[in-house]
């Protein structure tokens, strides 16, 4: 499959509350206080980008009633139509966790933070499993695929996996309620669509009341019972409502990022 080439403009947030030089300092902090970002573009009556003011402009410059005499002018700011790749790059390279992004006339469109960098490299990362389970079964059963990503009804999924962790289906609602799009992975064989990688994200989108399920989908072409259909079957699996959700237990990825409130805890 070939990779797909991904930009500033697919990833960035667009809803950007922005300030502008007039706005005073106050007003400023109060808009911090409600809405939990430490920075704001400041942009000119054109929607043009002329500086950003952070919480750092106000802590530690002299104090200034309004913006205009606080906000950064030196700005690093990507286009909307620079790769994903080279942004990252660049936010490295200069030490920045967070970019303006404007477009061709110069106006500020969004911005673009590590958050959205991570978010990035998470869905993008599922290619490389899909491609390697697809020659895999190619190899396995004689057979050539096609690989098609789409959307899947919920209902429509054969899970295959007895139990998800409560704490990762926690996680997987979160990422969903802000936009992380990470696909499932699932098989087309004969009428049935086999959920191969995904649950705890498929299981997230039905409790979401999702009706579909972004999906990878490998189609053999063919009706080929898996193996691990027959595994499923033996274990009584055949509806999400089959599926056990842990919450005596930790999720393996969870287990290893505890906080340090956790080990606090476990101290007391």
């Amino acid at each position: 499959m070939a990779k797909k080439k991904s930009f500033v403009k697919d990833y960035m947030t667009k809803n950007v509350i922005s300030v502008s030089p007039s706005t005073p300092t106050e007003e400023v902090i109060r808009i911090m206080k409600e809405s939990n970002h430490n920075s704001y573009p400041v942009v000119n009556e054109d929607e043009r980008l002329v500086g950003i003011v952070t919480s750092f402009d106000i802590l530690l410059k002299d104090w200034a009633d309004e913006v205009k005499d606080l906000m950064t002018t030196d700005l690093v700011v990507a286009n909307e139509e620079l790769s994903i790749n080279d942004a990252s790059r660049v936010m490295f390279r200069r030490g920045i966790s967070r970019m303006p992004v404007i477009n061709r006339e110069g106006r500020l469109v969004g911005i673009i933070t590590n958050t959205d960098m991570v978010r990035s490299h998470i869905e993008r990362s599922t290619p490389n499993k899909v491609e390697y389970f697809k020659n895999t079964l190619e190899q396995l059963y004689g057979i050539k695929t096609t690989l098609k990503h789409m959307k899947v009804e919920t209902e429509k999924l054969r899970p295959t996996q007895d139990r998800v962790y409560a704490d990762e289906l926690e996680g997987r609602i979160y990422e969903l309620k802000r936009g992380l799009a990470e696909p499932a992975i699932v098989v087309k064989t004969g009428d049935r669509w086999i959920l191969v990688d995904g649950h705890h994200r498929s299981v997230a989108s039905k409790e979401l009341g999702c009706k579909e399920v972004d999906s990878y989908v490998i189609d053999l072409g063919r009706d080929i019972r898996l193996g691990m259909e027959r595994t499923a079957d033996e274990a009584g699996i055949k509806t999400f409502e089959d599926i056990e959700i842990i919450d005596d237990d930790q999720h393996p990825l969870i287990a290893l990022t505890e906080t340090i409130k956790d080990q606090q805890n476990k101290e007391d």
